[in-house]
């Protein structure tokens, strides 16, 4: 029989306890002095002797254990001595106690790591010279270490043999290299809550797999990749692409979502290879969405490369001079009066470029400035409290009631939402309550209602009552509130409600949170990029340019205005230009972003740009030179000086500047009263796999399109390039 947990047959409480973490232990702070090979170490009780080991600097080896999975204690290669006791022991499990010896490098030690790898190597297949986990593969850097010259396998029927499993267009499985450590397992089901996997039989028959074969459903899938210690589940897209010792590392933050997670940019010459996570404890711990993993094979497809002047229905290759000359009699020839000139920037676009367009447009006397999503104005934006993640990510760790209101986290934040779920599995006390459209969570949620009607009726009610007599309530307000017709409502039911609770914003917590889905949201409202004057946005423009803004509205641009277009692909933004100027992606560039919880964070370069690209800034001070109206900066460092006059914290990298309570409490006593019309809260992400313009021309984003769903047990990763017409 297949184990692994399913969430809807087994309580919390039983998956809480199957999931301990030493690591996490927050009710005993007592501290327990041992030795680990003569080092004296302290470590909280009910740690275990693993985790004593890495605190005294003494390194043990491990296949199964990781320490933000739970406890398996599979593999026994990290057995140890604990003198005065008879049989040695399981580091990953064996917690630590007074006075305890540990020795880690004894004769007996090396002797068991040496059977343990003999064990492990008689059914491993000789694949090493074409899997791609050469090179970085943790059974071979400890076969070199821990392993014997010569092996005793003689078994005259050969090596064990397992079938491959098909789970999607994304992991690739070579089973015949499992050393069922369970690790993708237990990620799966604790932090992913995808129980689809688990193991089969036992024994010699032991198999890792799905119930019946299908696809892994889950948008952190691509995490088990690296954590399998070997060769057994590979990345499909890179499959037989590039080793390790051939890329080049870059280290970087990803901009698919509004996290900002941490990640490492791998490129050979020109070409980005992969992209895999980075530790960030503070926002994405060590996971990334596959949407951030695999969209980068989009980063060669439907470039633009040089600049495009459209002549009739088709665009011709221009020299730069020529698209900044065209932009330019043509802006002079309209004359547009005040305002008539609109700026619309995209969801990946960043701090600097955004700048350099503000200040073009200001000095062309414009101030119709606005972002390419739909957006209802919820509160005055010139309060940065009323924009993001106030409690920061690693704060949901802390709460003890949470509120989901108009959000799909699993699509909008997935990381985010793994760490929703990490929380409720962690405390029997935490409940989570949702009103919008229903969605798959990963966690059980009790869903109160859709619109600011069922929100003010469960505000009034029991959910009103759990929330006032939590010590750390959280709210989380989703980018699905600014996109409704009660939007203003909604914040105004939130804060009367919030109005006078303590416990909900003081000096130490802030729990009304507003979640971005998009990476530059957040910093265009930092420096000013959104107008929210009706009379301004209600002109006419006749002079449109679309930073990066593939997400519009086409019908939102009138027919007679000239638009100019500036980004790295060929999509909805480009098809409406009159003239495109080709910019540089966040892998080509060093640029600041902000993510959504404020925090600002800056991109590196992992390779050049692409043809005759720009990085954005440098087109707009070109541009307007060519206009005559000069932008005061020369370079780089001279335009973050110009960011630094208009938001300090921009230039304070890696910082949360926090809002003072004060200042939120402002906020909330000047709610506008508004009556609600009823109208149902929509999740905005309805396909994870295309949010922007680089996951739409990702052909392995498409696959899993195809893949995931609505034909998803008539399509497999074999055939759904044929179903979507990519063959």
């Amino acid at each position: 029989m297949l184990r692994s947990f399913n969430k809807l047959s087994i309580t919390k409480s039983v998956v809480r306890q199957a999931t301990r973490n030493f690591s996490k232990c927050q009710i005993i702070k007592d501290e327990v002095s041992l030795k680990i090979d003569g080092i004296p170490v302290s470590i909280e009780k009910g740690s275990s002797i693993i985790q004593a080991a890495e605190k005294a600097g003494v390194y043990i080896p491990r296949y199964c254990y990781h320490d933000r999975l739970s406890v398996a204690g599979n593999c026994r290669m990290c057995l140890v001595e604990i003198e005065k006791s008879p049989k040695m022991a399981a580091a990953c499990s064996m917690p630590v106690g007074p006075n305890m010896s540990v020795i880690t490098q004894s004769d007996k030690v090396k002797k068991v790591r040496e059977g343990i790898t003999e064990f492990l190597l008689s059914n491993h297949p000789l694949d090493c010279p074409v899997c791609d986990q050469g090179g970085e593969c943790d059974l071979q850097e400890q076969t070199l270490k821990y392993g014997s010259d010569r092996g005793r396998f003689n078994e005259v029927t050969g090596k064990r043999a397992v079938e491959n499993k098909a789970i999607g267009p994304l992991v690739k499985t070579s089973m015949n290299r499992c050393i069922h450590c369970t690790r993708c397992v237990r990620f799966l089901n604790d932090v992913a809550g995808a129980p689809e996997f688990g193991t089969a039989g036992r024994g010699n028959d032991l198999q890792i797999g799905t119930y019946v074969e299908r696809n892994i459903n889950s948008e952190l899938s691509g995490n088990i990749v690296d954590l399998c210690p070997v060769g057994a589940l590979t990345s499909k897209p890179y499959a037989f692409k590039a080793r390790p010792w051939e890329l080049k590392r870059t280290e970087s933050i990803d901009v698919m979502d509004a996290l900002g997670s941490a990640i490492r940019i791998d490129a050979r010459g020109m070409e980005v290879m992969r992209i895999l996570p980075r530790l960030n404890e503070e926002i994405n711990q060590e996971w990334i969405s596959d949407r951030s993993r695999y969209s980068c094979d989009a980063l060669k497809v439907q470039r633009l490369t040089k600049p495009l002047i459209k002549q009739g229905n088709k665009f011709i290759d221009a020299t730069w001079d020529s698209a900044l000359t065209k932009i330019t009699e043509s802006i002079k020839k309209i004359n547009p009066s005040k305002n008539e000139i609109k700026a619309i920037a995209g969801p990946l676009v960043d701090v600097e470029g955004m700048v350099a367009l503000k200040d073009l447009v200001n000095r062309l006397d414009s101030e119709n400035l606005t972002i390419d999503a739909p957006i209802n104005e919820i509160s005055s934006i010139d309060i940065r409290s009323n924009y993001i993640f106030n409690s920061t990510i690693d704060g949901i760790e802390e709460a003890d009631q949470i509120l989901i209101i108009g959000s799909n986290p699993r699509h909008e934040a997935a990381v985010l939402n793994s760490r929703i779920r990490g929380r409720w599995l962690e405390s029997d006390d935490v409940e989570i309550h949702h009103i919008g459209e229903s969605f798959d969570s990963t966690f059980e949620i009790n869903s109160l209602g859709k619109n600011a009607n069922d929100l003010e009726k469960a505000l009034n009610g029991k959910l009103g009552e759990k929330l006032s007599n939590a010590k750390k309530p959280l709210i989380i307000v989703g980018s699905g509130v600014y996109e409704n017709d009660d939007s203003i409502a909604i914040d105004s039911i939130l804060k009367k409600f919030i109005n006078g609770k303590e416990n909900i914003i003081n000096s130490e917590w802030n729990g009304l949170n507003y979640l971005q889905r998009q990476a530059s949201r957040a910093g265009a409202f930092d420096i000013g990029f959104y107008n929210s004057d009706p009379k301004i946005q209600s002109i006419e423009p006749k002079v449109v340019f679309l930073f990066g803004a593939d997400e519009i509205e086409p019908k939102s641009i009138p027919k007679d205005s000239f638009v100019v277009y500036v980004g790295h692909h060929g999509d909805i933004g480009a098809s409406l230009a009159d003239v495109v100027l080709p910019g540089t992606a966040y892998t080509e560039k060093s640029a600041i972003y902000v993510n959504t919880e404020g925090r600002s964070q800056m991109t590196t370069a992992a390779t050049g740009p692409v043809g005759a690209s720009r990085d954005d800034w440098t087109i707009f001070k070109a541009l307007s030179e060519y206009l005559g109206v000069g932008l005061p900066y020369e370079d780089i460092r001279s335009l973050r000086s110009r960011i630094e006059t208009i938001a300090p914290h921009l230039v304070r990298i890696e910082s949360v500047e926090s809002v003072s309570p004060e200042i939120v409490k402002l906020s909330i006593n000047s709610a506008k009263d508004i009556k609600p019309t009823g109208s149902d809260l929509v999740n905005p992400i309805k396909n994870f796999y295309f949010t922007d313009v680089i996951s739409r021309n990702s052909k392995t984003m498409a696959q899993c399109v195809g893949s995931f769903g609505p034909t998803i047990e008539k399509v497999n990763d074999e055939n759904a390039h044929q179903y979507l017409g990519l063959a």
